[in-house]
């Protein structure tokens, strides 16, 4: 069975950071991802534009080249994957955590979809964007419910529903609609949400003042069935013809797992994890966090550029314990 001082859960960005980290204070690693290298980004659509430009995108020292102002999803593709062969990080893939077991020794032992190992450290930086904020109706489980969005061809000519006013929710129903989509936002507050990126959002406004996007404010999506929805709108509950729907609400992290490993959860509606915000050590001595599965369901405060630093932080804390004991 392998021995390591740090395990890392997550082979995005951030996991990828905390391995070069790891490697450059000469600490034995491994990066485990249940996907591909950087699954997150991966599934993100194929013609996403990132809201940083590309330098506050950068791990590892290195430097992210990219012809346009703001890197689209391509782009970082091929960054992360350099950076991964450049370091030569240890990473394996498609392999899932299937459990942690502290040992006596205050080490622990994980065990995933492939094998046993054991750590004195680990490192969960598994992102959010793997499962989704679900609605909750009836018929949420119809084969044409969507939770992700990747290519605007597949809804060409289709009566499309894109439920939310998010980033995601925006650009999905621009791309449709420009594919000839018949497109249908419902929007749970009064307006456009005020995080969308700034150079889309005159442009969806623009297109719902005109009437080429129908939207309902102040709506929730109640029923979908196989060729319609049922909408509570202001003036009552409205049926609409339908072919698929979007619903880009949003996404949490995978607290099943933070429970699992005994993390302690704020007891309000944002679940977000404890952690030393120094150290980035949760209230498991030997298990830290790293990226925006720092901020619970409140998924909009942390991103690739602002939870670089936590790499630094927890391999730090490492170091310095391992010197002390």
């Amino acid at each position: 069975m392998s021995r390591y001082d740090v395990f890392i859960i997550g082979g995005g960005p951030i996991g990828l950071a905390c391995g070069i980290a790891a490697q450059q204070a000469n600490l034995k690693y491994i990066i485990v991802e249940k996907g591909c290298l950087v699954n997150s980004l991966y599934n993100y659509p194929v013609n996403m534009t990132f809201f940083s430009t590309s330098e506050r995108l950068e791990i590892g020292g290195v430097p992210f080249m990219s012809i346009n102002p703001k890197p689209r999803r391509a782009e970082a593709l091929e960054y992360y994957r350099r950076v991964a062969k450049d370091h030569q990080l240890n990473i394996h893939l498609f392999e899932k955590v299937e459990s942690v077991e502290r040992l006596s020794d205050n080490s622990f032992e994980i065990t995933t979809s492939k094998q046993k190992y054991i750590s004195a450290n680990i490192i969960v930086a598994t992102g959010f964007y793997d499962l989704p904020q679900l609605l909750h109706v009836p018929g949420e489980d119809l084969p044409k419910v969507k939770h992700y969005y990747d290519d605007p061809h597949y809804y060409a000519f289709q009566k499309v529903l894109v439920v939310g006013a998010s980033n995601s929710s925006v650009d999905a129903a621009l791309e449709t609609w420009r594919k000839g989509a018949e497109v249908t936002m419902v929007v749970r507050k009064d307006v456009i949400g005020k995080s969308v990126k700034y150079w889309v959002k005159p442009d969806i406004e623009n297109r719902i003042k005109e009437g080429s996007i129908k939207a309902y404010f102040n709506s929730n999506i109640k029923a979908i069935h196989e060729h319609s929805v049922e909408i509570e709108t202001p003036e009552g509950m409205i049926t609409l013809e339908n072919d698929f729907v979007l619903a880009l609400t949003g996404y949490h992290p995978d607290f099943n797992l933070l429970k699992h490993l005994k993390i302690v959860l704020s007891a309000d509606e944002k679940q977000c994890p404890f952690y030393d915000g120094e150290t980035m050590e949760t209230n498991q001595k030997g298990i830290y966090l790293a990226g925006v599965v720092c901020g619970g369901f409140d998924t909009h405060k942390l991103f690739i550029e602002n939870s670089r630093v936590h790499a630094g932080k927890i391999i730090d804390a490492i170091t310095l314990k391992a010197d002390r004991s």
